[in-house]
This record gives C-alpha cells, structure tokens and sequence, in this order.
C-alpha cells in the first residue's frame, strides 16, 4: 500500500530530517506544505531542501518525482491551498505529520496563540475529513517538553494539566494547542501521536542540521566572546538535548505503528544523559579553541552581578551586539530551574533506535564552525 503523507515544516530541522526517511519507502508520495511568497521562491525552497540531503543524482530526481511542493500556511484555514488541492489531499493522506513551528520565544503571545494554537486546529480539520473520507492511518504531531514550563521536578510523559507559569510566550503557545488538542482527540477519536523533542542539535553521525537554532546561540553565549568573557556562575543547572536524526527516527516510527496511537514520547536525553552546562562550555571552548577561534578569559560571576554589569555596558555595545544582549534573560532564566524530563516510556518503545548521547556534541560544534 502507497503511504501518503502530509508533512508541515519540511524545510525545517525536523523535517528536512525525517523527509529523507520518507523517501526510503520506494511507494511513498508526499505533500510538502512550504511558507513562500510566490511559486518561483516555492521550487527554490524545495530544490534548497534537495541540495540539503546531497543526494546522488538518479535520488534527486526521484525526490522531485515524490515530493508535491505546497505553497501554503499552517496559520490560516485549510492552510491556504485552493479547493481542489485540499479536496485531493483529504481524499488520499493517509499519514499526516505536522513539525512545523516558529521557535521564537519572545513573539508577542496573542502571534504565538496564532502560530502553535491556529496551526493545531487546520492539522484537526485535515485529520477529521480525512478520518471521514476512509483514509487516515496516523497523525504524528510535533510538540516541546517546553509544554511543562516552569513546573519543578521530573517532567513526565503525559498530559500535563496542573497549572503553571512558562519562561516564554513559545512555552505558553505551545501548551495551549496541546490543551486543545487533547480535546480534539477525545472528542473525535484521532489516532495521533504527540512527540515532545527537547532542545535539537545537529546529527548524531554528521553535524549536520538545516538550520543553527537555540542551542547553537547557548554555544556562543557561553564561549564568553560576546560578553568580554563575563559569564554567569552556572552550578549544576542542566542542558537537554537531542540529535535531530534520533527524533525523525522516532517520528517515522511511530507514524507506521498503531500501537503509538494515544501516547505521548519526550525524544530528549533524559535525566541521566542531560548534558550539564559546565561541561557544556569545557567542551565548546575547547572545540572553538581547536577551530584556532580565540576566546577571552572565562570570569564567572553571580547570576546578579553579571546581570547588572551586562546592564551598564549594553548601551556601548553595537546595534548586533545590543540585540544579542537582550537574549541572555532567556538563557538565565533556564538557568534557575530543576527541571528534568522523563524519557523512560520513549526509550522503552523507540528501543530499536540508537540510544540518544551527548558523544556527538564535538562533532556538532565542529560542523558549526566549518559553516559559520
């Protein structure tokens, strides 16, 4: 049987990932919804995506072949395809994937609502009319342990209702279309999966990653360079993190299973393997260090001190510089919780998948390096 797939943000990390593992299945089909502004940026966002996997030539055409480019929104109503193309689409999919999101965590949160929460209620229509048409099979759908927010302890892997405060309105968002869907999924009994990835890095085996996200700026934050080498006193705060081609991995496994319908799988490190950020900046000053990059003197400081000296010379800063000052709160902020997330019933189920490690980080951070 010919899986067909609806996959948002595929030009994303999680997507330009897992699409190449899509495509292994020889009878796959694939509709790529793509944001672009006309249809010529549209064939360049995909040929972009194709030249991402460095395919061999016989594979990029087959990928062209496979791959139907959409044009399209996840925020607005039937994600903008016109009429017929929708139509098709509910009357074949048999999978759908939605990892689209925009991971920005100071957007104002009535844009954030819009981005997490809209996006989730066009992915339950498409579900529902495809469910109704005799075709749906499974509905994986992307989230973040960000969801638990500020709530202390081990996170675990279920719904999360009791009330709590996020660090971010992308926290917030999040939660929110998480509520909603959950909702959605008993109301109308939808066969989806929820995936909740922690912070994505580069592939375990190459570095590679389509896009330098949060962790890559955690990197830099803690190289000391933009920050004359002040840093704050770290202590035992941890960093979770996953290598982008364990969670596609995870993701199209779960999407040809039934026995994932209804669970909920945190694709993180885990309380024993989260990285911590003191070991995390060791490692990064040595790899810069080896990418013949000087850095200043590293000068640990209380949270507070270092706060107030970045506060008295951000004002003799450049306008880059300025912006990238105010991020630190963010990062900071992460830095006072506890918190960790449980993994156990993701590493019970996904245990055919290699084992998520921090083995290669070295790796990642010289892949950052060779393209910055």
């Amino acid at each position: 049987m010919t899986n067909k797939y609806f996959v948002t943000g595929a030009t994303g990390a999680i997507g330009s990932a897992l699409l190449p593992l899509l495509l292994a299945e020889p009878e796959s089909r694939i509709w790529a919804l793509i944001r672009a502004d006309s249809p010529e940026q549209l064939t360049n966002r995909l040929e972009e995506l194709i030249a991402f996997w460095e395919l061999d030539p016989p594979q990029v055409q087959d990928a062209r072949n496979r791959i139907v480019a959409l044009q399209g929104n996840t925020d607005q109503n039937r994600f903008a395809l016109p009429d017929g193309i929708y139509s098709k689409i509910t009357g074949q999919c048999t999978h759908i994937i939605h990892c689209a999101g925009v991971v920005r965590m100071n957007l104002p949160l009535d844009t954030a609502r819009r981005h997490a929460i809209d996006a989730a209620k066009n992915i339950v229509d498409l579900a529902i009319t495809c469910q109704k048409s005799g075709v749906l099979q499974k509905v994986e759908f992307v989230s973040t342990v960000g969801v638990a927010g500020k709530m202390p302890g081990l996170v675990p892997e279920t719904w999360i209702t009791r009330p709590r405060e996020f660090h971010n309105t992308y926290e917030q968002s999040k939660a929110e279309a998480e509520d909603f869907l959950r909702e959605q999924i008993d109301r109308h009994q939808l066969p989806v999966t929820i995936h909740r990835p922690s912070m994505v890095v580069g592939d375990s085996k190459t570095g590679k990653i389509i896009h330098f996200q949060i962790f890559y700026h955690i990197c830099e934050f803690l190289t000391g360079r933009r920050t004359f080498g002040l840093l704050p006193h770290l202590g035992n705060a941890k960093l979770d993190i996953v290598p982008v081609d364990y969670v596609a991995a995870a993701i199209k496994y779960c999407s040809e299973r039934q026995d994932s319908i209804g669970k909920i799988f945190h694709l993180c490190s885990g309380p024993e393997q989260a990285i911590k950020l003191t070991e995390l900046q060791k490692l990064v000053r040595i790899t810069f260090a080896e990418g013949n990059i000087a850095l200043p003197i590293s000068v640990s400081l209380p949270v507070g001190v270092f706060n107030g000296l970045i506060h008295l010379i951000s004002p003799l800063l450049s306008a880059r510089m300025s912006r990238l000052v105010k991020t630190f709160p963010f990062f900071l902020d992460y830095l006072a919780d506890q918190q960790v997330f449980d993994n156990s019933l993701a590493k019970q189920y996904l245990n055919s998948i290699p084992k998520v490690s921090n083995s290669q980080l070295g790796i990642t951070l010289k892949t950052y390096l060779h393209k910055t």
